[in-house]
């Protein structure tokens, strides 16, 4: 594995006009309801979750997809053209499950060709080590709780903002990162050092 390469966790998950229903406060008497259509109309979502391996002061990276319908192995190679510009061709050690679409024919020639990236593979069902599984927790308890959204518009701008949320906040990331009981060197990013 390359010492010197970004670490990036990437997982997909899925949205749709459903709610998400979460326990909220309401003056007593008055049990809040939700109305919704009933609508089945998903999308789904793909967050990459980034930690350079030797040089923490670069900060965590969040890039985020977010599409209509799922993510097929085509669909998940435009994603991977998106984060490589991200990273803009800095070496990259991709981190995640054992999704059919991760490990396609198609896929393993797309990455065959790739000098910038190397894949390696998540323990099969161990979702509690990957922290993007953390910001999908995140944005389901706050942003989407209980957002009972009219057009898959509604939902998709929830989530972004969401995105938005985590992006602008130095902390979250790292704590993504901890929670799973990964490590990744040296052990205390600057803005979670006990000496601070």
């Amino acid at each position: 594995m390359n010492t010197r390469a970004w670490i990036v966790f990437l997982d997909e998950s899925g949205v749709s006009l459903l709610p998400q229903i979460r326990r909220t406060y309401a003056p007593r008497g008055r049990t809040p309801l939700l109305r919704h259509r009933l609508n089945w109309k998903r999308a789904s979502m793909a967050g990459a979750l980034g930690y350079h391996s030797t040089d923490p002061d670069r900060g965590a990276r969040l890039c985020f997809h977010l599409k209509p319908g799922s993510y097929d192995t085509t669909a998940l190679i435009e994603v991977l053209e998106q984060m490589k510009a991200f990273y803009r061709g800095e070496q990259v050690v991709l981190v995640w499950d054992g999704l059919s679409a991760h490990w396609s024919r198609a896929m393993r020639a797309w990455v065959a060709e790739q000098d910038w990236l190397t894949l390696e593979r998540l323990p099969a069902y161990a979702p509690e080590l990957n922290p993007v599984e953390l910001l999908w927790s995140s944005l389901k308890k706050r942003e989407l709780a209980n957002l009972a959204g009219d057009h898959l518009a509604d939902v998709a701008d929830a989530t972004e903002q969401g995105i938005h949320r985590v992006n602008h906040n130095p902390r979250p990331p790292w704590p993504f990162l901890a929670h799973t009981g990964l490590t990744i060197h040296p052990p205390h990013p600057p803005n979670l050092r006990k000496d601070q």
